[in-house]
């Protein structure tokens, strides 16, 4: 396995060829390497903790699925995080065609039995809507803000990772990132949902 030399692409070709050939210890180093990355996406989307878990459980398995398919190691970040983006969204996906598959009165019930059940559903709209205006942009744009904004949950984000991640230059993250957040803020505007309503 070396002793870590060689640029962070090398080091991950070589922990990935490792893990190919059955290396435990190349595995974890990989998911020791990106488990943040992939942690941030899945507290990004909101999902309760066990969903979280299941995302981020089964982007590694994809990855051991697929692991002998990824040609360009460089690209295995942006591999793993489109990944958990994919897994997130069908967790999503889910749990939407239930609630809307569900009648009224199961609310009419629910309303009797907890406090302000209006509240959870006006949070759902307005998250719901966050979500479709964060949809309209540019894919650029979403891909930043999952990694810089959404992974600031923690502390600073990351801009090393977010500049390997999405391979941009590190000095124009935060510029786009600003950029993007005005798209963002003029969309929920349009929607109704403005930055003090929220």
């Amino acid at each position: 396995m070396g002793g870590g030399r060689g640029s962070p692409h090398d080091v991950i070709a070589q922990l990935m060829a490792s893990a190919m050939a059955g290396d435990q210890r190349a595995w974890n180093k990989l998911v020791e390497r990106f488990s943040s990355l992939l942690w941030s996406i899945c507290r990004s989307y909101g999902l309760a903790p066990a969903d979280a878990a299941d995302a981020f459980q089964l982007t590694w398995l994809r990855l051991l699925e697929h692991l002998e398919t990824i040609q360009e190691p460089a690209r295995l970040a942006g591999w793993l995080a489109t990944t958990c983006r994919r897994e997130c969204m069908a967790i999503l996906r889910r749990g939407r065609r239930v609630l809307l598959s569900s009648d009224d009165a199961l609310f009419d019930r629910a309303s009797g039995a907890a406090p302000g059940p209006d509240r959870a559903t006006l949070v759902n709209d307005r998250d719901a809507e966050l979500w479709l205006a964060f949809g309209r942009l540019s894919e650029r744009c979403q891909r930043l803000l999952r990694v810089l904004v959404l992974e600031a949950e923690d502390g600073a984000p990351s801009y090393d990772m977010a500049a390997a991640v999405l391979e941009m230059p590190k000095g124009s993250l935060g510029p786009t990132r600003g950029r993007c957040l005005e798209q963002l803020r003029k969309y929920l505007d349009d929607g109704g949902i403005s930055a003090s309503g929220t």
